[in-house]
């Protein structure tokens, strides 16, 4: 599976609460979360993502509260993929049963800016950024991954596997 998309670009440490602050857990809704989606650190990013664009930040992303609300207000959004240097281990199993595609690559995350065009496969774990001509190589998801992902994450995944 590819997906292409405009570059959204964050720091380092970018925490959970921050993805979606707290004021905004009086409900688990995708359609209410996506609307708080980065707001503390990016107060129009609500206004200017568009359907399968791309996240990319620094190093530890997703760090702090272990809710999943951060990666379902991410997926709702329209985003299609995060890519950071590295994540916080909550956040990144987090994202895998939620369904939200994400990527580790140092290379990527330092060199893609905001704006940017990218591309990125999921088999190969190869991104390219078409703005740059330059291509970095990320882990490829595991087999097992790839197949939670593309059934929406682990419960459509449970459900599919069970025959429910």
């Amino acid at each position: 599976m590819k997906v292409k998309g405009n570059v959204f670009k964050y720091g380092d440490n970018v925490d959970t609460d921050v993805i979606i602050p707290a004021r905004h857990l009086t409900s688990a809704d995708p359609d209410h979360l996506k609307q708080h989606c980065m707001e503390d650190i990016d107060p129009g990013f609500v206004n200017r993502v568009s359907a399968g664009d791309i996240m990319v930040a620094g190093k530890n992303f997703g760090c702090g509260s272990s809710r999943e609300h951060a990666p379902v207000a991410i997926k709702a959004s329209g985003i299609s993929l995060v890519i950071a240097a590295d994540f916080a281990r909550i956040f990144y199993r987090n994202s895998i049963n939620t369904g939200l595609p994400i990527m580790e690559c140092p290379e990527a995350s330092g060199k893609i800016e905001a704006g940017d065009v990218i591309e990125a496969d999921f088999e190969t774990g190869i991104i390219t950024n078409i703005t740059k001509g330059e291509a970095y190589q990320a882990k490829a998801f595991p087999e097992f991954i790839s197949r939670i992902i593309e059934a929406g994450g682990l419960v459509e995944y449970t459900k599919k596997e069970l025959g429910l």
